[in-house]
């Protein structure tokens, strides 16, 4: 990520070089809070929340349809275990608090309560959502 300041020949090269040694540059023009991925995540994620916390969808349902529709391997709750409930839960309440969001934090609370007292934080616990290592949306017939 570039800044107004930044030489339009320093930014080329550093996205010349980010390919020469392998990586895949993600040239970001404008500063932005959560750059590219996060900006896409945050909200995916939180919608995929609402649905839960609301009581329109039990999470299984809410990742299938993502994963029939979408092509994935994974939905909006198997990668919240992914990146860590009590990441998904600090995030959640910190929207809710700043822009006084009463879905954010009724998420929040939901997480807390339902996860991170119980300390199941995902992945690296062994228990989120799914149970690890071999979450239930791996099964061949998860998605029948």
């Amino acid at each position: 990520m570039g800044h107004p300041g930044t030489d339009t020949h320093i930014f080329d090269r550093v996205v010349e070089f980010a390919k020469a040694i392998g990586m895949v540059p993600i040239p970001i023009h404008k500063e932005h809070n959560g750059y590219v991925l996060n900006s896409l995540l945050i909200p995916w994620l939180s919608a995929a929340g609402n649905l839960l916390v609301n009581g329109v969808s039990d999470y299984e349902s809410i990742d299938k349809t993502w994963m029939i529709s979408a092509g994935m391997k994974q939905g909006p709750f198997a990668i919240m275990d992914r990146v860590g409930l009590e990441t998904v839960y600090n995030i959640s309440h910190m929207l809710g608090e700043k822009f006084n969001d009463e879905a954010s934090l009724a998420r929040a609370a939901f997480y807390k309560k339902n996860f991170i007292d119980k300390g199941k934080l995902g992945v690296k616990t062994g228990e989120g959502f799914y149970e690890y290592p071999n979450p239930k949306y791996q099964d061949t017939d998860f998605l029948k």
